[in-house]
């Protein structure tokens, strides 16, 4: 039986928060696990914020997104999930003994028992400036993310946006920035309440703008005009980088071919995140249910559930959940080994 052809108990969809954490905890169960995931690494839509400072995941202290990334892949690999990278999932097949054949866009199927659709915000795409000529500068000063904080540094920045993303980058910038202009096509930002106090005390606020032409010599730009969405007032604005946070477009490609119940919001599941499609189960970004955490600890409970849901699909008698690590037996030798290495550690310096 080739590898494609392996039955396993559950296939995840997705490499991000969610679907990391589902292959840890489903290694956590004894579970054969492949995760299949569209890019060439493990991370997901966090890798569009590499350099954001992460303050909201339990019992971790802040840190860069992209450091987040690395443990959580770390952890995602611990009990060796068969990994699948640069491959998108495109078609679904229920063969007769109940299998889940899933068909990857190269053709290659895989079984399984029972999948967890982790795709985050799906396919995304970043919402591209409408204004005339924007492309040519996409290579030199226009951004839709910040990759490197050091590129910013004692410039003045302008952000165009009024979302989360927004929010944050103005206040991620506001620490290397000379100077940091945002301008919002309306007076109230959608963010935390603190996010949007703090940026109003670091950056020159300016609402209800909206970027209108763009200036420049060459391949860079210099000037913006902005004007004024009530008044039509237009004003000129001295630039060196300009970031564009208006959101994204996102679209669950094939997923939407397969028959599961999908809203604005995502995949709708039930409170233990199952589809109305039989051993499909949905996590993180892309599940929609009542009283969702849009948080990344929302993401690792969507997980959990999860993967729990789809332990007792395949065996209804099965516990509801794994032991805590602090007992499961799969941890003793792991245990012993960090011991080891916290023991010899002082001989090594």
């Amino acid at each position: 039986m080739s590898e494609a052809h392996e039955r396993y108990d559950v296939t995840i969809i997705g490499g991000g928060p969610a679907g990391m954490y589902a292959a840890f905890y489903a290694g956590m169960r004894d579970m054969k696990v492949k995760l299949i995931e569209g890019k060439d690494c493990l991370g997901g839509f966090l890798h569009q914020y590499r350099e954001k400072m992460i303050w909201d995941v339990g019992g971790l202290p802040p840190m860069r997104c992209e450091q987040l990334i690395e443990w959580l892949s770390l952890q995602a690999q611990t009990f060796q999930p068969s990994l699948v990278f640069n491959r998108r999932v495109d078609g679904l097949e229920r063969l007769g003994d109940g299998t889940l054949r899933l068909r990857t866009d190269n053709g290659d199927t895989h079984d399984t028992q029972t999948v967890i659709v982790a795709v985050g915000r799906g396919i995304t795409e970043m919402t591209k400036l409408d204004i005339e000529g924007a492309e040519r500068y996409e290579l030199t000063n226009l951004h839709y993310t910040v990759q490197d904080l050091a590129r910013f540094r004692g410039k003045r920045v302008l952000i165009s946006g009024g979302g989360n993303s927004a929010v944050d980058w103005a206040n991620e910038l506001a620490e290397v920035a000379g100077e940091l202009i945002v301008v919002h096509r309306r007076d109230q930002f959608h963010a935390m309440e603190g996010s949007i106090a703090r940026m109003r005390k670091v950056a020159d606020v300016r609402t209800p703008y909206q970027l209108h032409k763009l200036h420049g010599s060459g391949e860079a730009i210099h000037v913006v005009s902005v004007v004024h969405a009530e008044s039509g007032a237009e004003e000129r604005i001295a630039v060196d980088e300009v970031v564009v946070s208006h959101g994204y477009a996102k679209d669950y490609g094939d997923l939407l071919h397969w028959g599961m119940d999908i809203g604005h919001k995502g995949i709708r599941v039930s409170q233990q995140t199952e589809t109305n499609l039989p051993g499909i189960f949905a996590a993180g970004d892309c599940a929609d249910y009542d009283n969702k955490v849009s948080l990344i600890a929302g993401a690792f409970t969507d997980a959990v559930l999860a993967v729990n849901r789809a332990m007792r699909y395949i065996n209804a008698d099965a516990p509801g959940m794994a032991y805590v690590s602090s007992h499961n037996e799969k941890f003793r030798q792991l245990n012993r080994q960090l011991t080891q290495q916290h023991e010899d550690a002082p001989s090594r310096l």
